[in-house]
């Protein structure tokens, strides 16, 4: 008994070290929905006090998907049918900066996010639960989004988006951007496999696996680089945003044209990192 009882005194002390390392799960009652934007770190919904504050009326050269994405998530906010929603393309020209202009548009209008990593996304149903019953609408960002077939995150979420038996909460969207369309890499042997019966064509399994998550999503939007017209005109935008004046003269807009070559891209991101650089520039 003696050996047991010293036993059990070791492992109550070392549960007594271990349990502050632990993660403890989020309650509904515990949480200040005020908060607008929220992270799923360690099994927990953790408020973000500082959100970036760029508004729709900064992105431009992407007006018919700003539109398309902002038309549902209105509905959404509203009480109506919306679909969840998949952003690609190009990188750099506002596939995040939407969604977080989304959150500053309709917070007011009880409109939440939750920043989500892609490992994470095996707890979606923990999340779920969280949400479910609450007045807040709630959209579930996972940003730069891309699998392989093995990996957890990757069957949780397309289970989640359309597949499980378990009813997904009405109060809580999807939104998800990547450089990928169908969100897993693409090989060539895919196509080879791919068999034609008379007039038919008929995909190989694994083109179908690959297009499967993607289509659930049922909203897509796809983003393309800028031409240099709609490069220049953001340059423009954030350099009056930053207290210069928004007509390019030569010495700026050469500037510019060269930054973009530099960085082998024309795009919002770009333009802002150029605009920022200059203005400051100016400023010393």
């Amino acid at each position: 008994m003696d050996k047991l009882d010293r036993f059990l005194d070791r492992a109550e002390a070392l549960l007594a070290r271990l349990e502050p390392l632990l993660p403890s799960a989020s309650s509904s009652t515990s949480i200040d929905w005020n908060v607008h934007a929220f992270r799923w770190e360690r099994s927990q919904l953790l408020p973000l006090q500082h959100t970036h504050r760029i508004g729709l009326a900064d992105l431009l050269g992407i007006h018919d998907q700003k539109q398309l994405i902002a038309q549902n998530t209105r509905q959404f906010v509203q009480g109506h049918p919306a679909n969840n929603v998949l952003l690609t393309g190009a990188r750099g020209t506002g596939k995040s900066s939407l969604v977080k202009a989304l959150l500053n548009e309709f917070a007011a209008d009880g409109l939440r996010v939750i920043e989500i990593s892609k490992p994470a996304l095996a707890e979606l149903p923990q999340i779920i639960a969280l949400v479910s019953g609450r007045p807040e609408r709630f959209i579930l960002y996972c940003d730069d989004l891309s699998f392989n077939a093995e990996e957890p995150g990757y069957q949780a979420l397309k289970a989640a988006l359309d597949g499980s038996l378990t009813s997904f909460s009405d109060n809580l969207l999807i939104y998800a951007t990547s450089n990928r369309r169908h969100l897993m890499p693409e090989f060539m042997a895919d196509n080879a496999a791919t068999r034609y019966v008379g007039d038919e064509i008929h995909p190989a399994e694994s083109v179908e696996e690959k297009i499967s998550l993607s289509e659930r999503f049922g909203l897509w939007a796809s983003f393309y680089p800028f031409s240099q017209d709609d490069y220049l005109a953001i340059v423009a935008h954030w350099l009056h945003h930053f207290g210069l004046s928004a007509t390019l003269d030569g010495d700026t807009r050469q500037a510019a044209l060269q930054w973009s070559i530099q960085r082998g891209s024309r795009s919002g991101r770009v333009a802002w990192q150029f605009a920022r650089d200059w203005a400051g520039s100016r400023a010393v």
